[in-house]
């Protein structure tokens, strides 16, 4: 919590920004459609972005059953997480759902560090009918943290991409319309923290001087 109020209670206008592709192969159209939506957010909003890129990262906690025991590079990564303004989860749709070291990773994250944190839902498959993942799989998994899921997602299948870029410009529309209708609750969403940061800072500082 202290290092998001920090970010606010500063007034930077900055937004930390960290991208999570489940994919584990690079390299990757899940990785790349995570690259290109932070790129066309960076274009709306000034961002510090981050992407977590579990084809690297997955060796180190992929055996790990209790957070108190993952390597430190893990745990500096679930921090990030935590301390996010936005997040942009995405990941190759695998068994009709999310990969398994996706859910490991968020298996991880604190259960009440991700409340009201806007989340933008991507997902990538072979084909247009495995579209309905974002709804049936990774919106029940947010909600469960009590997070700011935005109310439209980015699918892409692999004819979308060449050569492991977006190509498509069906998709790149798409990417833009999520991101149009997804500003608005991402400003005041930051808007709100800031005004409840100031609240707490205030009493803190009320506090102090009664003393």
């Amino acid at each position: 919590m202290s290092s998001k109020r920090s970010l606010y209670r500063q007034g930077v206008t900055t937004f930390k920004i960290v991208g999570v592709s489940g994919s584990l192969t690079a390299p990757s159209r899940t990785t790349a459609l995570v690259e290109e939506i932070i790129r066309v957010l960076g274009e709306e909003l000034d961002v510090d972005a981050h992407i977590i890129r579990l084809s690297e990262l997955g060796p180190s906690f992929a055996g790990t059953l209790v957070r108190s025991e993952l390597p430190p590079l893990v745990e500096a990564e679930l921090q990030r997480v935590e301390s996010a303004d936005l997040l942009v989860v995405a990941s190759p749709v695998y068994r009709a759902s999310f990969t398994g070291l996706f859910k490991h990773l968020f298996d991880f994250v604190d259960q009440y560090a991700l409340v009201d944190t806007p989340i933008l839902l991507a997902a990538t498959g072979g084909t247009e009918r495995h579209a309905l993942i974002i709804e049936h799989q990774f919106r029940p998994l947010f909600s469960f943290f009590q997070s700011l899921t935005l109310p439209l997602g980015v699918y892409a299948h692999d004819s979308d991409f060449t050569d492991y870029l977006v190509s498509s410009p069906a998709l790149a529309d798409r990417i833009r319309k999520v991101i149009e209708r997804s500003l608005p609750l991402i400003r005041s969403n930051a808007a709100e923290r800031e005004s409840i940061a100031r609240a707490l800072d205030g009493g803190l500082v009320a506090a102090a001087v009664s003393r």
